[in-house]
């Protein structure tokens, strides 16, 4: 199903409604916000499906004693986990982005620590660089504002992603 740019951003303020929610109802916790990387109009597809339970998985094993909660929502807007855990901010942080970088799909998650006022805890608060591009060495934001490739280049590379990632995981 194709989405509309609306239903995107109405999708993307609810997100935020719903991290604030939840960092008020648990003010003792980490919040931890996962979302597939899917350019284009179509969000939830077998492609997204497969990174999003690959991501999920990632999370779960490296949070495995060290969350108190997973929420997770299947959109059509696109996936959404939410993990609640007790360890400080900067650690959660390190983790996160220690799964984006090394896991062989973690190109594709994108996971946010969210501070208390309800933003994402950037990278170079933890001393790393911003992420890089899928398809060359700019940064992705750099790419993305710029429009440097086109969606079907993108399209590629994730779909090269993932057969790589079924092929060694079968």
């Amino acid at each position: 199903m194709e989405i509309t740019l609306d239903k995107l951003l109405a999708s993307r303020d609810e997100r935020h409604c719903l991290q604030l929610e939840l960092l008020q109802q648990h003010p003792t916790c980490t919040l931890v916000c996962l979302t597939v990387i899917m350019p284009g109009r179509v969000k939830r597809n077998q492609l997204s499906l497969t990174v999003a339970q690959a991501a999920t998985d990632a999370l779960l094993t490296q949070f495995s004693t060290k969350r108190d909660e997973l929420l997770i929502r299947d959109q059509d807007t696109g996936y959404e986990a939410y993990l609640l855990t007790r360890l400080p901010v900067g650690e959660a942080k390190r983790i996160t982005s220690a799964i984006e970088e090394q896991h062989p799909l973690g190109r594709l998650f994108d996971i946010d620590v969210i501070n208390r006022d309800g933003t994402p805890v950037s990278r170079e608060t933890i001393g790393l660089p911003q992420r890089r591009c899928l398809l060359c060495d700019q940064s992705a934001r750099y790419c993305m504002r710029n429009h440097t490739h086109t969606q079907e280049e993108i399209a590629l590379r994730i779909r090269q992603l993932v057969d790589d990632y079924l092929g060694k995981k079968h």
